[in-house]
């Protein structure tokens, strides 16, 4: 009896604390989505029932290109992100010249706000920027970037620039939390630098590497921020994401098909982290 009142102190104590933070996500996260489900279902607000609004969403051509531009970028860029973040933290946890400078350097665009970010970019790939200057001046002629099918990997670019440094530090963090002694011993049974690399560092880094992977997909589909100050709200096909068609049925006061995609882009996000999350747990059970 003792055990259960003190069980249930502890669990009125932990809902006390847990109390703030759960009205919050309540009132800005939880009931505005539930309410969103609810609209995506009506034909206008407080209507009866329907499937048309997700029926006029995939006829849609604007969501289709900007469907198939999402998933493209998710696909591209976040491979990209993870192999060059993984191999830097592999770089920067040996004992190289200039270390803390090289760490300093990459972890600079999580502290830079985006807009001075995308000013450098702007600056960088404009029709009148620094890279068609260099072209120029070795005979190439110039180029629209931001108006040409390189747009999207302008974008990846910068993608993959603005998320590096915080992937670099989670890598670093759980490649020194792999002890010395396995090194050491398979050193001493022969082992060389690749079967090390491939038997105990990325074996140790799994979970390392899947949260990277995680976070590194979240953030593909924030890439909005950084699109829409580059190249306004609408930008060139390749470069056409789901943020940029929501924004554009929201300023038009379409809440049903904001709705409605918000509600699809969200089930996309849910069936990819199930996804993840039963790969690592394959992985695990292979491992052990």
């Amino acid at each position: 009896m003792k055990l259960r009142r003190l069980a249930r102190r502890e669990l009125l104590a932990a809902l006390g604390f847990l109390a703030p933070s759960l009205c919050g996500f309540s009132l800005f996260y939880l009931i505005p989505f539930g309410q969103s489900v609810l609209n995506s279902f009506q034909d206008r607000i407080g209507g009866s029932l329907t499937l048309s609004n997700y029926k006029e969403l995939f006829l849609s051509s604007s969501f289709q290109k900007a469907m198939s531009n999402t998933f493209w970028f998710t696909t591209i860029s976040v491979p990209i992100l993870v192999v060059v973040s993984l191999l830097l933290a592999l770089l920067l946890n040996q004992r190289v010249l200039i270390r803390n400078w090289i760490r300093t350097a990459y972890v600079l665009p999580l502290v830079v706000p985006v807009a001075s970010i995308v000013l450098v970019w702007q600056i960088l790939f404009d029709w009148n920027g620094t890279l068609n200057a260099v072209l120029q001046h070795f005979g190439f002629s110039r180029h629209d970037w931001m108006k040409s099918d390189w747009a999207g990997f302008v974008i990846v670019l910068v993608y993959v620039w603005k998320n590096i440094g915080y992937n670099v530090i989670l890598f670093l963090a759980g490649l020194q939390n792999i002890p010395d002694q396995y090194y050491e011993i398979a050193s001493l049974e022969g082992a060389g630098p690749v079967r090390k690399l491939f038997g105990i560092t990325l074996t140790y880094l799994t979970p390392t590497t899947f949260l990277v992977v995680l976070m590194s997909v979240l953030n593909s589909f924030k890439v909005f921020r950084e699109t829409y100050l580059v190249a306004g709200p609408y930008p060139h096909d390749r470069i056409y994401m789901m943020q940029h068609y929501m924004n554009n049925m929201f300023l038009s006061l379409d809440i049903q098909k904001v709705s409605s995609a918000a509600v699809l882009l969200a089930l996309c996000i849910m069936v990819l982290m199930l996804i993840l999350f039963r790969t690592e747990q394959i992985f695990r059970s292979y491992m052990e």
